[in-house]
């Protein structure tokens, strides 16, 4: 990712350092992965990322506003804790935005998609 936030890059970049590279209930690998899935378009994989998280993470990256209670019991069901749902979702929502800043960027400047 090439300068997401231009003037703001400094900015974006501690965002991402705590949000992908410090410690919590999941996994730094796993945040990392949620954020590039998220980020899109989205890559070949995710093996990084539980098969019952897969969905999710596409999910808010896609159509957050579909996400109900009961998407997010059913993980809970499967054993995730409110905590790891929570750092998936900051991961992919992260993703989502900063993937949408590139792609709008880019269409400023001309670039090819």
């Amino acid at each position: 990712m090439e300068n997401p936030a231009g003037r703001h890059a400094a900015l974006t970049k501690r965002l991402l350092d705590s949000v992908l590279g410090t410690s919590g209930h999941t996994d730094t690998e796993l945040r990392r992965a949620v954020f590039a899935r998220a980020f899109g378009p989205h890559p070949p994989g995710g093996e990084e990322i539980a098969p019952d998280l897969v969905a999710y993470v596409d999910k808010v990256a896609l159509h957050a506003y579909k996400v109900t209670d009961e998407d997010l019991f059913a993980l809970k069901r499967a054993g995730n804790s409110d905590d790891v749902l929570f750092e998936a979702t900051v991961a992919a929502a992260l993703g989502a935005a900063l993937g949408r800043l590139e792609r709008g960027l880019s269409a400023l400047r001309g670039d090819e998609p």
